[in-house]
């Protein structure tokens, strides 16, 4: 049987690893709403069922202020009226970006988006669920 142990990325191309984390720095300087930001990480974890990172976006939403009630709820923010419509846009962007649905009306969401983003944010939230996704598959990986 061939071997099935994980790979140590760390190891094998810290390098990329490095180079993916340093963009994280650019991405900051637009300015996304720290909330937002950490809520749409943390959704997009947990759709992605990735231990690591739901426990560590949920540490760090508490130590920016978020409230363990919110972060308690995250996961059916369609279903409660903890979140405002600015943070719905992005939740519900962060779930058609994550689960990949061709159904889904990118324009819909994207006028919904429009209401409460400017373009340069809304790119800036499309990187952030798209690196997070990435971040969740590396780490699923080992398992």
């Amino acid at each position: 049987m061939a071997d099935a142990k994980a790979v140590k990325y760390e190891q094998e191309i810290p390098d990329v690893l490095r180079s993916l984390g340093a963009v994280h720095e650019v991405m900051d300087a637009h300015g996304l709403d720290r909330k937002i930001h950490h809520l749409v990480q943390l959704h997009a974890s947990q759709i992605n069922r990735c231990g690591f990172c739901v426990k560590m976006h949920t540490r760090e939403a508490r130590q920016d202020g978020e409230t363990s009630e919110r972060l308690d709820r995250v996961i059916v923010w369609d279903q409660v009226e903890d979140f405002s419509e600015q943070e719905k846009a992005a939740l519900a962007w962060t779930d058609a970006l994550t689960t990949l649905d061709p159904k889904t009306d990118m324009g819909a969401l994207r006028a919904r988006l429009r209401d409460h983003f400017s373009d340069e944010q809304i790119g800036i939230l499309t990187a952030t669920v798209g690196m997070i996704n990435m971040w969740n598959r590396i780490n699923l990986s080992k398992h």
